[in-house]
Parts: C-alpha cells; sequence; structure tokens
C-alpha cells in the first residue's frame, strides 16, 4: 500500500439511487483501502458535459448510464470507460385499462410516455421493440413529459405505456397499485447480465495513471459486491444521501437490482461492443461505426 494516497475527483448523480456504490465505497472505506482519497462531485448536469469534464480533467473518474453515453463517445470525447457498477434497472410497464398487456404488439398505434427522447428508457426500449419487429419510428408515438408527471399523463389518456427508470417509475407504480403491467425489464431476460451504469475515466489520467485507475475500478467492483450482499444496510446508508426516499422502498429497489454484474476489462469492451452493435441497429449510432472498433477505441483494461 502506498505511504501517500492518491487524490482524485469523482463526478456521480446523488439524484441515482442506481450508483449506491459510489458512496458504500466512501462510507465502507473501500476507496482507502485502494490508497485513494476521494472528493466526490455531485453532478446535476447533462451526461455530455460530465463527460467533458472527465476529458479535460475537471474530474478523473465519473459514473452514468452507458445508453447516455455512447453517442458524445462516438463523438470523440477523450474518456476511456474502465468499469461498470451494476445491470439493468430500466422498465417498461403498460397501461392495463388502454388494452396494453404483456403482448408487445398491443403497443401498435400507441403513445409510450418517457422523460426526454434521449431517456436511457427511450434508447433501450427502442433496441429492444425493434428487435421484437415493432417500427419504433411508425409503429409508436413516443411522448415527452416530466418524470414525476408521466401518470398524470396515464390518468389523463394520453400514453398507454411509460419506459423511464427505476426509482421513478417504482414510485409511479407505488402511487397507482394495479394500473400498469410490466413489458420489458433490463434487469431481466437477455439483458439481464448487460452493463447498465459504467464507470469513465478521462483519457489523460488513464493513459497515465493506470494503476490509480484499476484502483478505483477495484473499490467500486467491491463496493457493488457490498451492495448485492448488504442491500439494507446500503439504504441506509444512501437515505441521507436522497430525503426523497423511504428506506424500505430503497431496499426493495437495490435487491431488485443486479450489483453482482460489474465486468471490467475484456468482458466490459464486448459488452461495449454489444451495446454499440444495439444502438447502430437501432439508428442512433452512425451506419458507419464499426461496434468493435469502437469498444476497442472507448474501453480500456486497466487491471491486467
Amino acid at each position: 500500500v502506498l505511504s501517500q494516497p492518491r487524490k482524485i475527483t469523482f463526478a456521480w448523480s446523488q439524484a441515482s439511487f442506481c450508483q449506491v456504490p459510489v458512496p458504500i465505497a466512501l462510507e465502507r472505506g473501500f476507496f482507502e483501502k485502494n490508497g485513494l482519497q476521494v472528493e466526490v462531485l455531485n453532478w446535476g448536469g447533462a451526461a455530455d458535459q460530465l463527460l467533458e469534464a472527465l476529458a479535460t480533467g475537471k474530474a478523473e473518474v465519473g459514473v452514468g448510464l452507458i445508453h447516455r453515453w455512447v453517442k458524445p463517445l462516438e463523438a470523440g470525447l477523450d474518456v476511456k470507460l474502465v468499469g461498470s457498477v451494476h445491470g439493468g434497472c430500466l422498465r417498461l410497464v403498460g397501461v392495463k385499462a388502454a388494452g396494453v398487456t404483456q403482448d408487445l404488439k398491443t403497443l401498435k398505434g400507441r403513445v409510450i410516455g418517457v422523460a426526454d427522447l434521449n431517456a436511457p428508457a427511450k434508447q433501450f426500449y427502442s433496441i429492444h421493440l425493434a428487435k421484437k419487429g415493432i417500427d419504433v419510428d411508425k409503429d409508436v408515438e413516443w411522448r415527452v413529459y416530466p418524470a414525476d408527471l408521466l401518470d398524470v399523463a396515464v390518468k389523463k389518456g394520453e400514453v398507454h405505456a411509460v419506459a423511464d427508470g427505476d426509482p421513478n417509475l417504482y414510485l409511479i407504480e407505488k402511487r397507482n397499485p394495479g394500473v400498469f403491467t410490466e413489458l420489458g425489464n433490463s434487469a431481466k431476460g437477455e439483458y439481464a447480465e448487460k452493463i447498465c451504469c459504467v464507470l469513465g475515466a478521462g483519457g489523460k489520467f488513464a493513459r497515465e495513471d493506470k494503476k490509480h485507475v484499476a484502483a478505483v475500478v477495484r473499490a467500486l467492483a467491491q463496493a457493488s459486491q457490498y451492495v448485492a450482499e448488504n442491500p439494507n444496510e446500503s439504504a441506509r446508508i444512501f437515505a441521507k444521501y436522497t430525503p426523497k426516499f423511504e428506506v424500505d422502498d430503497l431496499q426493495r429497489l437495490l435487491a431488485d437490482l443486479t450489483y453482482r454484474h460489474h465486468p471490467a476489462g475484456s468482458n466490459l469492451r464486448d459488452e461495449v461492443r454489444d451495446f454499440a452493435a444495439d444502438f447502430r441497429s437501432a439508428g442512433i449510432l452512425k451506419k458507419s461505426t464499426d461496434p468493435l472498433r469502437f469498444a476497442n477505441h472507448v474501453s480500456l483494461d486497466v487491471l491486467s
């Protein structure tokens, strides 16, 4: 162990409960054990601004949703994907009264409510529905509402399904028991063992200080494992960062997420390649982007 811990700035979003391994690593000493002195930066801005902060060295590392990062990374921001935090937290629910059932064909001609047109859930379910033979530009309409008003739109009959992430969707279902049926969940099925939140490092930091980047990857992997094994304790720790959630709601949510899944190295690169291929087939990435070249360029194995 180094005598002097390496100081780094870590950008994360306190509002995103799924990023709970960050405060766990702080409070349970995983950063310290790995020779790091971490200052956290609570990031409220857009994903591309966060990536810019990493690329320009305002922060060394940060976490965010792969779905929001793929496009700015394609545009060439100098950030390397070095690790990951957990598997899926995105869901699609249908409104029972509107006749939208688990058969996805019932979505044809319907309106899906989303929090924004670039939202991870919109990106993810565009891919998911396209694979099931639904034309996401013609067969369905995507309509934007503020996240906490998506259920108001449902009550007004303006939307027939909602695509969003937890905890928002969980809270909407809690407020409206029996109204929804689950059509898709990125923590189940073919995406269950796929990344959702990833860890990025500024390109310069990643190239020049691989040892400390590796230390961050290890600390977060240990913290993710801790969350998987101790969801109740993790929820109690996280509750003080986000007063709007009840501890028992957080405990239920954390127990459902796949925190045991946090690949790095070649496994991470393979998942980035698969995501890029999906995003290209859904028209989100350019047709000219080669998924394997993209994955090789944006991901970096710091552990080997």
